[in-house]
């Protein structure tokens, strides 16, 4: 097959590829271009950046694409049901990221907890401002909430556990009551608001957001709020008063409505933990990846 990788791929896999006899292009299109170029190839290999939406796949309809690929988790950003329509296949490389993405959840928790992401800051600009942050938290003995308890929702309760937290989970296809495969309750969401000193989000994109000013304001105060998921799934503007107001006490962004972000006064507050969206960029992640894509290719029959 004619293989376009527009956004990246693990070197062993484009070198295991082209091995197995594939013609692999490595080039970022334009959202322009990019119709243009799918209409000459037989799949294509995205991440984030690239979106491939329905005028790109009108526009490759009659050409030799048969195959999507997302390499990551999640697909919104593609037209996945029109591309099926249109006899195309979409695919995604779901268990690849799962523990690089629940690691750095966790590490933006501990980040909120004790200030390191703004203390480490204002160390770099030579201030030693130690009584600012003397109303740190342990994390040890908190109740953490996780909104979507799939793969990476499940690795991240693991490791809560094993640091001494109670764990909830809510699924909106799960009754409240019943337990996930490894014993944690699911609830009622309103019941996790409730309950929960942190609450991670690991759902898929929403339609409207999971977290908003309805759902902040029936959580406790001094509440820590995680966002690893989609950026769609958080009110940046709810957030931002309820951390000024200080209902909110902290919280740990991965992702956000627009990426790049240009919500500076969210990114650059004082008591936000922010990461360009890197939950799975580890080695580790990368190399599984890739090798999930090669069996896609490998496995894949039009």
């Amino acid at each position: 097959m004619k293989i376009l990788v527009t956004d990246g791929m693990d070197k062993k896999a484009l070198a295991q590829l082209r091995e197995m006899g594939h013609e692999v292009i490595e080039q970022f299109y334009e959202s322009e271009d990019l119709g243009a170029a799918l209409h000459e190839v037989d799949a294509v290999v995205v991440r984030s950046k690239t979106k491939v939406r329905a005028q790109h796949i009108d526009a490759a309809v009659g050409g030799r694409l048969k195959l999507i690929i997302r390499g990551g988790v999640g697909v919104d950003n593609i037209d996945v049901a029109y591309a099926e329509e249109k006899g195309m296949t979409v695919k995604n490389t779901p268990r690849a990221s799962s523990q690089s993405v629940a690691e750095l959840a966790l590490a933006h928790m501990f980040s909120c907890a004790r200030f390191i992401s703004h203390a480490g800051y204002t160390m770099r600009n030579d201030a030693w401002d130690k009584k600012s942050y003397a109303k740190g938290i342990e994390i040890s003995g908190k109740t953490i909430g996780i909104i979507g308890y799939g793969r990476i929702g499940s690795c991240l309760g693991t490791m809560c556990k094993a640091l001494g937290m109670t764990v909830l989970a809510y699924g909106a296809h799960h009754e409240p009551g019943t337990q996930t495969r490894d014993g944690v309750p699911y609830v009622s969401l309103d019941e996790l608001l409730a309950r929960c000193d942190f609450i991670s989000v690991h759902a898929p994109a929403s339609e409207g957001a999971i977290i908003n000013r309805d759902t902040i304001a029936k959580m406790k105060d001094g509440v820590v709020i995680i966002n690893t998921s989609r950026g769609a799934n958080l009110d940046e503007a709810a957030l931002l008063e309820a951390l000024d107001s200080g209902k909110v006490l902290a919280a740990g962004l991965d992702v956000f409505a627009e990426e790049p972000t240009a919500n500076a006064a969210l990114y650059k507050h004082a008591r936000v933990s922010s990461t360009p969206h890197i939950g799975a960029q580890t080695v580790e992640a990368q190399q599984r990846i890739g090798a999930e894509i090669v069996d896609i290719i490998a496995n894949f029959q039009a």
